[in-house]
């Protein structure tokens, strides 16, 4: 990893302690991430991503156990900073978009007063200003008549709308970090391709460095420098977005773009990924937690994973990488 990152993960593991098992939704996680730099976070639906994202802002559920690995942030080691000193960051230089950002808001407070609470506690903006402050950060995302809708409640908003109060909210003070989970879910096409540029171009001129955690692969080659592939709580394949899409070499990696709708292409031309994730509660997981799905899989899969490094920023967990 580079001496000049930002922020940086290795061999991140985390375990659920759950009634049926305890579930090991993370290992030997790791990756960084500079300045400036968006890296994409991708994968199905309980590969590990908002899991690897709340664990980077110490927000993990009280069931959830780090037993591995260090995360790193300009210096800090996150995971052995007390809770005083990730209140203090979290907002001021870790800031994050959740999916759901109706839920994330506070129903019972005007969104005005919500930005405002953050610029007071985080920027030391004093509280006679934090209003003025507070609009212009609405303004900043293209929200329209923005005195007005500071005085408004969450319900009072369309997704659309909530999601551009997220983003005031986790750009209000200039934060290093933007960690943005599944920002667009349940957004039209339209509001997506919106949201993003917007998410982009605050980022771009603040110098910020991004994490976008997405399942869809299209929105990461468009919009990210660097695209992490997860499976099953590792990350299996990482590269440029240009070379992930150009010469992928994990088979799932493979898999899953070949599963990702293309322009003028027919619905039969998609390719379903066989099989599902495999039961993360098992004693006996395999080295590769893919070997079971995989149309590869030759006997060195029950060795331990290797790490293959192909050069130029592109990294495949795999013991047979085409």
């Amino acid at each position: 990893m580079s001496d000049i990152a930002l922020l940086e993960i290795e061999d991140l593991a985390v375990e659920f302690r759950t009634r049926s098992g305890t579930v090991r939704a993370l290992e030997r996680v790791g990756f960084s991430l500079s300045r400036g730099e968006t890296l994409g976070i991708v994968g199905e639906s309980g590969s590990g991503k908002s899991v690897t994202a709340f664990a980077i802002m110490g927000i993990l559920d009280a069931a959830a156990r780090v037993t591995a690995g260090r995360i790193r942030f300009g210096g800090l080691d996150l995971l052995a900073a007390n809770e005083k000193t990730l209140q203090e960051m979290r907002g001021r230089e870790l800031a994050m978009i959740f999916q759901n950002p109706r839920a994330a808001l506070n129903p019972i407070r005007p969104i005005g007063r919500q930005i405002e609470d953050i610029l007071i506690r985080h920027a030391n903006v004093l509280p006679a200003q934090a209003r003025v402050a507070a609009i212009e950060k609405l303004a900043a995302v293209n929200i329209a008549d923005p005195e007005r809708r500071a005085r408004a409640y969450p319900f009072e908003l369309s997704g659309g709308m909530c999601q551009r109060v997220m983003i005031a909210m986790a750009l209000a003070c200039s934060p290093a970090l933007l960690v943005a989970d599944e920002p667009t879910t349940g957004l039209d096409v339209t509001t997506q391709a919106v949201i993003m540029d917007l998410v982009a171009d605050l980022a771009r001129r603040q110098g910020m460095a991004s994490l976008l955690i997405t399942h869809d692969l299209g929105l990461a080659m468009d919009y990210c420098d660097n695209i992490a592939v997860m499976h099953a709580g590792h990350i299996v394949e990482i590269a440029p977005a240009a070379t992930l899409f150009r010469a992928p070499c994990h088979p799932y990696t493979q898999k899953l773009i070949a599963a990702t709708p293309r322009p003028n292409a027919r619905l039969a031309d998609l390719l379903a990924i066989p099989g599902g994730l495999p039961d993360l509660r098992r004693n006996d997981l395999p080295p590769c937690r893919y070997s079971a799905r995989c149309e590869r899989r030759g006997k060195d899969c029950d060795t331990p994973l290797r790490v293959v490094d192909l050069g130029a920023g592109h990294r495949v967990a795999c013991q047979y990488p085409l």
